[in-house]
């Protein structure tokens, strides 16, 4: 077998291949014994048949057309590797010449993986926000929890912002009650924004026995999206009574005695939580920056298949659950359909060229992944995934996911690299010190920016 490779782009190259006959003798073989197995010639034990019978009967062409089938997926991959091409997707494969007992040639045009050059990121320079915790926001989280230990009593008055009201519902569209439109003792806090727009209005300055009907959108049932007459009827009103801020609450809601351990263990959790979110955005802004530092080709064809990608799984899964249609979505959005397709072209594309240069950057420090790693990633996307451990394991090792799970911790730890490089500085002017430990959490969390899987699975059992 003899091949040549033409670069038709930085991302797409056409394979020419020569086949002598002699080397198709393996898969013409296989041919006759695969037609041998599913005819039948009278005078002739099934499986039995000779070769020049089967040519006469069914044609030299149908053994041919079998046999190049059986043999063009070796020869391409002979070609591929031969060249040590870093291929994605499926090649579209065209036979230029077939001659029996002569030769076979064919083409393959595929899309590669762009070769990359990743410049010097030491220089790298970041602002991220400064970790500052007020004593307004330690009272507003103490002020949470006091709300979440609030009692109720019934009243007997007009109900007020604030209250907790029990409701019988009831929705008309086109005069006709829907099905799913009637509800009885709903709990409704007033101005909670949990339910229909306008029920606070229509609520408030009623007493227990009032009635009042407002026209509202539906959000969700089988008239979602339609406009609807409500009837509210209130059955109970009944005050919310937050406890005292003294030690007895500490007491009550946590694990502390005093209300200045319940406050200075608020401010610890706050300030975590502000130095996380700080590692997340120096590791976002350093992967921006990082980008801008390297050109990278996209393929055509893996673009459009992202992008088709990440429309379907909004279309038929985040929005389904919501009972919304694209339609209604860039409605709520403001968006018009040109910008939105604009929004998931350039996020598409980040995500490809994210990939394509952590990857590059993890051949380049030679970094590994170790079972450790494989497994406290698996841990994070089980739980984000809303399965046990044990069953998102079985769930990657049955789809064939380990690899693509490699690769996320493997470019987790890749802009690690980039992010402990970098200076990062906080708006105060201060070089922030960031742990590496929490850089690599972030970046193996943080995957928006990164091909959705389906994309980056095609990729990888290309690649393999």
């Amino acid at each position: 077998m003899k091949s040549a490779v033409e670069t038709l782009n930085p991302t797409r190259v056409r394979l020419t291949v020569e086949v002598p006959f002699e080397e198709l003798k393996d898969s013409l073989d296989a041919a006759y014994k695969k037609i041998n197995q599913q005819v039948t010639v009278k005078g002739f034990r099934k499986g039995k048949i000779p070769a020049r019978v089967i040519d006469q009967r069914f044609g030299r062409g149908a053994v041919l057309e079998e046999a190049v089938n059986d043999a063009l997926p070796k020869f391409y991959t002979e070609a591929v590797n031969e060249a040590e091409l870093n291929v994605l997707g499926q090649p579209e494969v065209d036979i230029t010449e077939l001659k029996d007992n002569e030769t076979l040639n064919f083409t393959a045009e595929v899309d590669i993986r762009p070769a990359i050059e990743i410049p010097d990121y030491s220089g790298i320079e970041v602002e991220v926000d400064a970790v500052e915790v007020s004593d307004e926001d330690v009272d507003k989280a103490v002020e949470e929890l006091r709300e979440r230990f609030a009692s109720t009593s019934p009243v007997e008055r007009a109900a007020e912002d604030g209250d907790v009201v029990t409701i019988d519902l009831e929705a008309k569209v086109d005069g006709e009650v829907l099905e799913d439109g009637v509800a009885s003792g709903v709990s409704y806090t007033i101005g909670s924004g949990e339910l229909l727009e306008g029920i606070d209005e229509a609520v408030t300055g009623l007493e227990a026995g009032g009635e009042a009907t407002f026209t509202s959108e539906l959000k969700g049932g089988s008239a979602a999206g339609k406009e609807s007459e409500v009837t509210v009827k209130v059955t109970q009103v009944a005050a919310r009574e937050l406890p005292a801020l003294d030690d007895d609450f500490a007491q009550l809601a946590s694990e502390f005695d005093t209300l200045d351990e319940v406050k200075a263990d608020s401010r610890k959790r706050l300030e975590n939580m502000k130095q996380y979110d700080q590692a997340t955005q120096a590791q976002e802004r350093v992967l921006e920056k990082l980008l801008e530092l390297v050109e990278v080709p996209v393929p055509e064809k893996l673009l459009a298949d992202e992008i088709e990608t990440r429309k379907h799984n909004l279309v038929n899964h985040q929005l389904g659950q919501m009972g919304l249609d694209l339609a209604k979505y860039l409605e709520i959005q403001g968006k018009t359909e040109e910008e939105f397709d604009a929004e998931t072209k350039e996020q598409a594309e980040k995500g490809i060229k994210t990939q394509f240069v952590l990857d590059e950057l993890v051949n380049k420090e030679k970094l590994n992944v170790n079972q450790e790693e494989l497994t406290e990633h698996l841990m994070r996307r089980a739980q984000s995934s809303g399965m046990s451990p044990d069953q998102f394991a079985q769930a990657v090792v049955e789809g064939g996911q380990v690899p693509m799970l490699v690769g996320e911790v493997a470019r987790g730890k890749a802009l690690a690299v980039v992010v402990e490089a970098a200076t990062v500085k906080d708006t105060n002017g201060e070089v922030v010190d960031l742990d590496d430990e929490e850089e690599e959490t972030a970046a193996a969390e943080g995957e928006q920016t990164e091909p959705s899987d389906s994309a980056e699975e095609k990729a990888e059992k290309t690649e393999a």
